[in-house]
């Protein structure tokens, strides 16, 4: 796809939705970004709710986002980083990045600064909904399974 002369992927996300859709412009020089615009599956610090997807769903989808470069801007539907990090604080208490990223965000929120767009190499570190497979979430979450972890995540961010 062609947009504003720049080239553009789309993947196909179901998670949200059964058809929901992402768009990413690759970086057009070395050193520069690429652009994400996932809409309501990945927002910083967090993921959209399973509205008529499914937990597998969400985690394919997921997977083909965490799979590019880190180096990357996610441009996301809503501006929900502070609350959706107070979240990931409590199923990944002891990750340092997450807790250095919090006092960031919430500094930055309290000046009304947005915090859009997240920055993909950042996520992975901190975004227990890219994180299914890391040690930590999964002894928290009492599985190994990454689809059953994404799934007890999302069940209780439902919740909080």
């Amino acid at each position: 796809m062609e947009f504003a002369g720049r080239s553009a992927e789309v993947f196909f996300v179901p998670g949200h939705t059964r058809a929901h859709i992402a768009y990413y412009f690759p970086p057009v020089n070395p050193g520069d970004y690429g652009e994400l615009f996932c809409g309501d599956t990945l927002f910083s610090g967090g993921c959209g709710r399973l509205f008529e997807g499914t937990p597998g769903q969400m985690v394919a989808s997921l997977t083909k986002l965490r799979s590019l470069p880190d180096q990357t801007r996610v441009w996301c539907a809503h501006e929900y980083t502070l609350n959706n990090l107070k979240f990931a604080l409590t199923v990944d208490p002891n990750n340092a990045a997450l807790q250095q990223r919090y006092r960031e965000v919430e500094k930055n929120r309290a000046q009304d600064l947005p915090t859009i767009p997240a920055i993909l190499g950042t996520e992975k570190l901190t975004n227990p909904f890219l994180r299914w497979d890391s040690p930590a979430l999964a002894m928290t979450m009492d599985s190994n399974e990454p689809v059953q972890v994404f799934a007890r995540l999302r069940g209780k961010k439902d919740n909080f």
